[in-house]
């Protein structure tokens, strides 16, 4: 099932370059221009703006997270559909992880004027989409429409995080580092310190604010490098002594990232009851 999901997406967001192929194919450019037009004028959508590139877009909301540049990984959601508004794509309610370096230009160019957390329309011509010839099932000339929303992990990792602390009546610390790592001391511990390079062994659970449980060791733990493990775990173990005892909150940016691993979905919150049993 993945694999097919990931090739859906392939035609959206993968970027073509049929306008150069031939000097005989026709000049869409006047023709998508008058196209938009008219969508925009039968939708009452008065606040557009157009751009040198011939591509319009219109501001739900700026976003207040990240800024967006042409290389930047971002997750949308969102709904792709032509001018009769029938539907080209559209994405699973967790979104989809697009390299802006590889996909259409209209998105590229259009993304870069929101930030992380925006949300808005975009309106592409066919010269910044899929060109002037049949691309994968695209017709030739096509506008694209795009409505999206840009996920701010940072932003809703707080919340989530802070919602669970609440909910929980945790006393929980957040890092000084700026990492966005929260922890709880259950027990100090009063064995060895543990440093970034240490070889631990841990007895843990791991799930997610949600309870729903990921991954867990017996009660002797497991034994790991701490430069080898993902960097909330790096960070986090550090707080305690050998013996300590409490949890790790743990935002996707130092987890498994906009992307997620295995079991592990995208921008998702881990959480993890620590033990350390011994510093190796």
């Amino acid at each position: 099932m993945k694999s097919i999901f990931i090739a859906f997406f392939v035609v959206l967001f993968v970027s073509c370059n049929s306008d150069d192929d031939g000097p005989d194919l026709k000049d869409y450019t006047e023709i998508n221009e008058q196209e938009i037009v008219d969508y925009m004028a039968a939708k009452g959508l008065d606040n557009a703006t157009r751009t040198d590139s011939g591509l319009y877009y219109i501001v739900d909301e700026v976003g207040e997270g990240a800024e967006i540049t042409a290389t930047s990984l971002v997750t949308i959601k969102f709904k792709g559909f032509y001018t009769d508004e029938s539907i080209l794509n559209e994405s699973l309610e967790y979104g989809y992880t697009i390299d802006l370096q590889r996909d259409i230009t209209g998105l590229r160019e259009g993304l870069q004027f929101f930030q992380e957390g925006g949300s808005g329309m975009l309106l592409i011509p066919s010269h910044l989409a899929y060109g002037n010839q049949d691309y994968q099932g695209v017709p030739a000339g096509s506008v694209v429409l795009i409505e999206f929303e840009i996920i701010d992990y940072d932003a809703e990792n707080e919340l989530e995080i802070v919602q669970y602390i609440e909910e929980n009546d945790l006393n929980a610390v957040k890092s000084e580092s700026g990492s966005g790592l929260y922890y709880v001391i259950e027990e100090q511990g009063t064995g060895a310190e543990p440093t970034a390079t240490s070889n631990v062994t841990v007895a843990y659970k791991g799930y997610f604010s949600d309870g729903e449980v990921f991954d867990e060791s017996d009660d002797d733990g497991r034994s790991f490098n701490l430069n080898q493990v993902i960097p909330g775990w790096t960070e986090g173990i550090q707080f305690f002594k050998e013996g300590g005892k409490g949890k790790l909150l743990i935002p996707s940016s130092i987890g498994y990232g906009r992307n997620g691993n295995s079991a592990i979905p995208g921008g998702a919150v881990l959480i993890f009851d620590v033990n350390l049993k011994s510093v190796n």
